[in-house]
């Protein structure tokens, strides 16, 4: 399905691409379906979320980069229901630390694979090996505490 919109900004930094109730309905998945997203001709996987009673997509930084787009961009939008699984690949490194904590692992478990990325992300985009390490100690830290 196609959808012309406008990419907003909201906050200093969040940005997202309104979708239409009759594209959302269109999908057949309920509210918070899960699509492929396509703007001038990339595509990532994404989940249409609800903010403020508005269906959204949002769209980070490196998904605009990579799609050449900025806030206050009139873009065409192409989304289709994405099925396939969601799986997120958790580092080695991080996986053993999370093994040795079972309340961390119980934590991060939970998380939705958006929130799992996020974390992963923060870890993987270390340049040095004792950034990489710092990392993985923090994330297991604050997961214990959730």
């Amino acid at each position: 399905m196609k959808f012309r919109a406008i990419v907003e900004l909201s906050g200093k930094t969040a940005t997202g691409i309104r979708v239409p109730a009759e594209v959302v309905e269109g999908l057949g998945q309920g509210r918070r379906p899960p699509v492929s997203v396509t703007i001038g001709g990339y595509t990532y996987r994404s989940t249409v979320g609800v903010m403020s009673g508005q269906f959204m997509l949002p769209l980070s930084a490196e998904n605009r980069t990579a799609a050449a787009v900025a806030p206050g961009d009139e873009v065409e939008v192409e989304v289709e229901l994405d099925t396939r699984s969601r799986e997120v690949s958790v580092p080695a490194d991080f996986a053993k630390a999370l093994s040795t904590d079972a309340a961390a692992r119980q934590a991060f478990d939970k998380l939705s694979n958006s929130h799992k990325q996020r974390w992963i992300l923060s870890i993987t985009s270390a340049k040095a090996e004792e950034t990489r390490q710092r990392r993985i100690s923090k994330a297991v830290e604050a997961l214990r505490e959730k």
